[in-house]
């Protein structure tokens, strides 16, 4: 199976233009937002825009639900498609998707850019923001029958048959409003995840205090974390430090829906246990 990715931040028009590049690559599936779809239809998954809220939303589209990216696993397996296209934010929400799912790394990742001009963005963007306008790319049927209560009418894309360059075929997308967009806008604070991170680093053996912890957003749910802990003397840095970094990213991931893409340690200082008065005296 060769994979294949479009990238761009949120509300880019990523979902929009999917058959478009689908096509070009020769795509059989499309793999977005939680689902998986084939032509005019929704195979399996659950879709990030029916959710609750926006960290079940991004979940949703991580896979971070194994039941979900199992299913999603079974259907690929059944479908066997040569070709998929998996959308993204950026190339390691593409890498985080692929090995959910178990796929091969992707022959290409392209990005929105590429397709899509600086006032076609501009132009999604704004309709994201003030009407918090989706694209799902399937039929308004199929949408409507999976996810009732969020659609908002068809939308039709226009595609060049190869064989027939003078020709062209269409295909229908949904327009619709998320579920999570009813309740306002969700926002986590950077002193949040802080103590998340802190907490976290704690429980570690052989962290004895967790320093000065920073976050970094660099884009839309994908964010970095810095902490300069001291270490127990006698544990060894590197070991320690491994397991910190593991133990953060999990444990920010679980609770916030965000992505981490990194998670920076520099060991500052250690420390030594206090003498009792006895040995002080000797």
């Amino acid at each position: 199976m060769e994979v294949y990715a479009l990238v761009g931040p949120s509300g880019t028009g990523k979902s929009h233009r999917a058959a478009i590049v689908a096509h070009q690559f020769g795509a059989q599936a499309i793999i977005d937002d939680g689902l998986l779809i084939q032509g005019n239809r929704i195979i399996a998954g659950l879709s990030a825009k029916s959710q609750p809220t926006r960290i079940g939303a991004i979940k949703a589209a991580l896979f971070t639900d194994d039941k979900q990216a199992q299913e999603i696993r079974e259907a690929l397996s059944r479908l066997a498609p040569e070709k998929v296209l998996i959308l993204g934010t950026s190339a390691g929400m593409v890498k985080h998707i692929v090995n959910r799912l178990g796929l091969p790394p992707p022959l290409r990742i392209m990005k929105i850019e590429e397709v899509a001009s600086e006032k076609e963005i501009r132009k999604a963007k704004f309709h994201r923001t003030r009407f918090s306008k989706h694209v799902i790319p399937a039929p308004t049927l199929e949408v409507k029958r999976s996810f009732p209560g969020i659609l908002i009418g068809p939308m039709h894309v226009f595609l060049r048959k190869k064989e027939s360059p003078g020709k062209k075929d269409w295909l229908e997308q949904s327009v619709i409003r998320p579920t999570y967009t009813f309740n306002g806008k969700l926002t986590i604070a950077e002193s949040a995840i802080s103590a998340i991170a802190g907490h976290t680093a704690l429980s570690v053996e052989g962290i004895t205090n967790t320093g000065r912890i920073t976050v970094n957003t660099l884009h839309d749910g994908v964010i970095t974390i810095d902490i300069s802990p001291t270490v127990s003397f006698g544990y060894p840095l590197r070991e320690v430090a491994v397991k910190l970094q593991r133990q953060i990213k999990k444990s920010v991931e679980d609770m916030t829906g965000l992505q981490v893409k990194e998670v920076n340690i520099q060991v500052k200082s250690l420390s030594f246990p206090k003498k009792t008065a006895a040995e002080a005296t000797t």
